[in-house]
């Protein structure tokens, strides 16, 4: 009888499932062979609509910044993005806010700038140019604030 309790105990131990096998981590997007000229890809297309904003082609400019959208978005949903691809995220942000300023869509203009603000005020290491980022985005909040009060 007092075999029994014990042998009992192992035989209900051997029916319990196997353990969850470890998860897996997570992988790192940034270490993948598409983020880094998908993060040049970006940044060529903030300096082409850049361009052509500079040239009064703002139509042109504004499709660009459209179609960068997509790849903002993917290069951003890795938990860590790279500082270059942070910027040229930013960059697209502050040329898709100017094109808002000069059309007088000042409330969606200051939404692009705080995600800037955003950004750089919560950016680790600071760097100069992060604080300088940091400054553009709070002037041009300041400036859809001054506009907006007329």
């Amino acid at each position: 009888m007092r075999l029994l309790l014990p042998m009992f105990a192992v035989l209900l131990a051997a029916c319990a499932p196997a353990p969850a096998p470890a998860p897996k981590p997570p992988s790192d997007p940034t270490a993948e062979d598409w983020y880094g000229p998908t993060t040049a890809q970006l940044a060529a297309m903030n300096r082409e609509a850049e361009a052509l904003l500079r040239d009064g082609k703002s139509d042109r400019a504004a499709a660009i910044i459209t179609r960068g959208q997509p790849l903002v978005s993917r290069l951003l949903a890795a938990p860590r993005p790279t500082l270059a691809a942070m910027e040229a995220a930013s960059d697209l942000d502050r040329l898709y806010a100017g094109m808002l300023l000069g059309n007088r869509n000042y409330g969606w203009a200051r939404l692009a700038f705080q995600k800037n603000v955003s950004r750089w005020k919560n950016w680790r290491p600071r760097t100069p140019e992060t604080a300088r980022r940091l400054k553009l985005a709070q002037d041009g909040i300041a400036e859809c604030d001054r506009r907006m009060g007329r």
